[in-house]
């Protein structure tokens, strides 16, 4: 009959033909009834809690730890499967694990005697190892390995361990503060010496870019006079060219000019010629003709303004003495009857003094109430003393 098993477990066949027994990690194999017999043994790893109460230290100091470890049966190792097919054949998995949990607590126990709670607190690794270790060579001989072991917890009921934390608190915040006070001067330090290279580079820089400038400048300027005397050399010699050109040029335009020129002052004279010539026949023969009637004309209108003249000014004079005479008829009339004024009122005195009065009061009249007529208005004040003031 025929058996097989996963790679997490692994068949042992005893009995008729099987000395030493079969021992299959895994597979399959063929088992006659009656005469052989098969068992198993499970090849899963085994997780152990490993916890060691209030053990005393090197110190006499009391504590607690608790790890994990994982072990399993080695299939693979022929030796370690048959020590352990003698150790656990027929056993659980239950069984199996508290044989080992039982020998890793005692290890652990003794190396926890053998350590201060600093070297256990403070070095985790070192202890672990140590347990793996001294743990590892006593499971081999039971055909069981050791796969890892970890160190899980560390405490104690005295509050030790929480006074170490509370010293170690307290160094390494003092540690931590004076690295940070440290860290922050380097920092400083670092940035002031960055900052001094930055200068000085950005100096160097600037020095070099101003020597590359100025080495530039200069070439370029020699550059510059050597393309300019050269360009100017080009220009001159084209301007002196062009100059030599128009000057050619100019004199012929002066030579055509004067040709043009002799040719018109020759068609003027023979213009003028025929000019004078169209002149005395249309012109000047009919001008003189006319100047000679206009002539007339004036010296006849001259003398009949003359003789105009002469006429207003005597109708004038005629007229300034027949005023003159009449001016003087009306002096003397005047005179007479001022003087027989004269006479009279010396005769009649008061008489004549009272008629001429009376004839210009009319006039005194009229002239004093020109002023009074212009009035819209006419208000009498009395203080009351007055006729005007009695009551009626």
């Amino acid at each position: 009959m025929f058996y097989t098993c996963g790679p997490n477990e692994a068949m042992v066949v005893s009995g008729f033909c099987r000395s030493p027994p079969l021992m299959i990690p895994g597979g399959r194999v063929f088992v006659v009834p009656c005469i052989q017999k098969i068992q198993r043994i499970s090849l899963n790893t085994l997780t152990l809690n490993v916890k060691s109460d209030k053990v005393y230290t090197r110190h006499g100091v009391p504590i607690s730890v608790t790890g994990i470890a994982q072990m399993k049966i080695q299939g693979q190792n022929k030796q370690m499967l048959a020590a352990a097919c003698q150790m656990f054949m027929g056993k659980s998995e239950a069984e199996i694990a508290h044989i080992a949990l039982e020998t890793l607590e005692g290890h652990q126990r003794a190396i926890i005697a053998h350590l201060t709670v600093e070297e256990i607190y403070k070095d985790r690794k070192k202890f672990s190892e140590q347990v793996f270790k001294v743990a590892s060579s006593d499971l081999v001989n039971m055909g069981i390995s050791v796969v890892s072991y970890t160190l899980k917890d560390v405490h104690d009921d005295q509050d030790y361990l929480h006074s170490l934390g509370k010293a170690r608190t307290a160094q390494v915040q003092k540690d931590a503060r004076i690295g940070e006070a440290q860290f922050k001067r380097d920092a400083v330090i670092r940035e002031a010496h960055a900052l001094q290279e930055k200068i000085s580079a950005q100096y160097k820089n600037e020095i070099d870019m101003a020597m590359a400038q100025r080495d530039y400048e200069l070439k370029k300027a020699v550059y510059d006079i050597e393309v300019n005397t050269k360009k100017a050399e080009s220009e001159m010699a084209y301007q002196l060219q062009v100059a030599k050109t128009k000057q050619r040029i100019e004199e012929e335009k002066m030579q055509i000019k004067v040709v043009e020129r002799t040719q018109q002052i020759m068609l003027q004279e023979q213009e003028i010629t025929r000019k004078e010539m169209e002149l005395e026949a249309k012109v000047k023969k009919p001008a003189e003709a006319e100047r000679f009637r206009l002539e007339k004309l004036a010296e006849a209108q001259r003398l009949q303004l003359i003789m105009e003249a002469e006429a207003e000014a005597e109708s004038i004079r005629m007229k300034g003495e027949a005023e003159a005479f009449a001016v003087e008829a009306k002096g003397r009339a005047e005179a007479e009857q001022m003087a027989k004024k004269a006479e009279a009122f010396q005769q009649y005195k008061e008489g004549a003094m009272v008629d001429m009065l009376l004839e210009k009061l009319p006039l005194m009249a009229e002239e004093i109430s020109k002023p009074l007529s212009a009035a819209h208005k006419v208000t009498m004040i009395s203080s009351g003393s007055g006729e005007w003031a009695r009551p009626n």
